[in-house]
């Protein structure tokens, strides 16, 4: 009995699908074609019912208990083939009569249908044929549990259920040519844009040709089975996110058990029911799309991490922003020998009031986006600008032993790099360097707006050094100096007032060292 409805369920499935859409098509048809399609209808019903009743326990045993086989066969053909003829004579009439080439069409796929299951009706049903080891081998209870009915009466989608999925680009891959153009039909009717595949290998190619949101895949094909390519495409990474639900005539709860293991999404009986169909498609496209959008979030969120961490690196030193990243909430240390550096224009205050400010601040811009490359280029760390003054330090985040020197090697290429600017709108660019080395206090400032700063009387005396200093020359403190030792020819200034320290002697730099 298992034998005779798995090869009837096929071209019987096709019949089905047929006579509903013949029947969702039928408005506005004149009153005698709709209850001809009604008919139709009726009996195709039937003949599904009837299918299915082979593997129904109580109904098989009610037919074949007491009954030679021969008698048994004929009783099957004879309930089988009242409702073929019935469809098969009011579809021959129809066409007779019908003026929709569109109609005609379909009903003569459905005849088709109809006739070659008819003409094969004899070698189905025939007991003889069947390979008695093959049935000796099934299990009972695997055909007792095969589900012998399933809804077919089309209602249309109650009015509270409303489509909340975006049309997808859909898969349909069926051997059965009828199977695969009443899916497709189905599919785009409900908007869907649809491809078809006639088996597995098609399927494959075409899925690494172009994306699908959803495939429904016939379990039993020629070549590669709908379980073969299921588990192809899972795992695939690339594939492995599309909804996949497998279609097929085969009820057994195993069947369906191993189909959702093996990945599937979804699982629907032949003859596949329209309104099911919607429902279930439209809530895979739902969650795929949700999940579509939750990775582009998730894309968008590390992208913008990504800006934020640029961001921070233009403003932070890497070291202090990974600390931030771990957690690190207050980030305060103390350094103890670092070397500060303040440059700042000379004559800037007159050349601002004489110059248009955008010319100004583009020629700022211009000088100060040098000095930021020589600080990468030699290691130091640029701590802030304020108004036309640049403050960098050397020796931290990262202590170094050679900070003295390494300064006063960045300050002769912020000279060399304000020579080469030149002027601005006219006016030449000069600057004053001062240099000072010593303890200091560093840390992160401010909740919305960091800020990388240093503290601490070194940081004071290195803004006396430029205060104090020569245009165009770079001014040491006696401190700095000494940790140079002797490595460049340095020239005393001897002792000079410095407001708030004193008498401090003090060094600058021999003009072209």
């Amino acid at each position: 009995m298992a034998h005779i409805r798995q090869e009837l369920m096929a071209p019987v499935s096709a019949i089905v699908g047929y006579c509903e859409m013949l029947c969702d098509e039928a408005h506005g048809r004149s009153d005698e074609v709709v209850s001809d399609l009604g008919r139709i209808n009726a009996s195709a019903l039937q003949l599904y019912e009837l299918s299915g009743r082979l593997l129904d326990k109580e109904s098989s045993v009610a037919l074949l208990d007491g009954a030679e086989l021969d008698s048994a066969q004929s009783t099957i053909r004879h309930d089988l083939r009242t409702p073929l003829n019935a469809i098969k004579g009011y579809s021959e009439m129809l066409i007779e009569d019908a003026l929709d080439p569109a109609l005609v069409a379909d009903l003569s796929k459905l005849l088709d249908e109809t006739t070659l299951l008819l003409n094969r009706l004899e070698s189905i049903v025939d007991f003889s044929r069947i390979d008695r080891t093959a049935m000796e081998a099934m299990p009972e209870a695997e055909a007792s549990t095969m589900v012998a009915h399933l809804e077919t009466v089309i209602r249309p989608l109650s009015e509270s259920i409303r489509r909340k999925a975006m049309p997808g680009h859909l898969l349909v891959v069926d051997d059965n040519e009828s199977n695969r153009e009443l899916l497709s039909r189905r599919l785009h009717r409900e908007g869907h844009s649809v491809e078809i595949a006639r088996d597995g290998y098609e399927a494959l190619a075409a899925m690494d040709r172009q994306a699908f949101d959803l495939v429904l895949l016939d379990l039993m094909m020629p070549g590669l089975s709908g379980i073969e390519v299921l588990d192809r495409i899972k795992v695939r990474p690339e594939l492995a996110g599309i909804p996949v639900i497998m279609v097929s005539a085969l009820h057994e709860m195993e069947m369906i058990v191993r189909c959702i293991e093996a990945g599937a999404d979804d699982y629907l009986p032949k003859p596949v029911n329209a309104t099911l169909l919607s429902v279930r498609v439209d809530a895979l496209l739902e969650r795929k799309q949700a999940q579509d959008r939750e990775r582009s979030y998730l894309k968008q969120i590390e992208e913008e991490k990504r800006t934020s961490g640029r961001l921070l690196l233009n403003i932070l030193p890497p070291e202090i922003v990974k600390r931030m990243s771990d957690g690190e909430l207050q980030i305060a240390d103390r350094f103890e020998d670092v070397t500060i550096l303040f440059s700042d224009v000379v004559g800037f205050t007159a050349m601002s009031s004489e110059i248009a400010a955008h010319t100004l601040v583009d020629g700022l811009n211009q000088l100060f986006s040098a000095f930021d490359e020589e600080t990468k280029r030699f290691g130091i760390e640029k701590i802030k600008t304020i108004g036309d003054a640049y403050m960098a330090a050397a020796g931290l985040p990262e202590p170094r032993a050679d900070h003295a020197e390494v300064s006063l090697r960045f300050a002769r290429a912020l000279m060399e790099a304000t020579r080469k600017i030149g002027s601005v709108d006219g006016h030449a660019l000069n600057i004053r360097i001062g240099l000072h080395s010593g303890p200091v206090v560093a840390g992160i400032i401010g909740s919305h707006k960091f800020a990388y700063d240093v503290w601490g009387d070194t940081v004071n005396v290195a803004s006396r050094m430029e205060s104090h200093g020569v245009p165009g020359r770079i001014h040491l403190s006696a401190e700095t100096a000494r940790r140079l030792a002797g490595r460049f020819p340095l020239e005393s200034r001897g002792l000079i007032t410095i407001k708030g320290k004193g008498e401090l002697e003090t060094f600058l730099l021999a003009e072209g060292a």
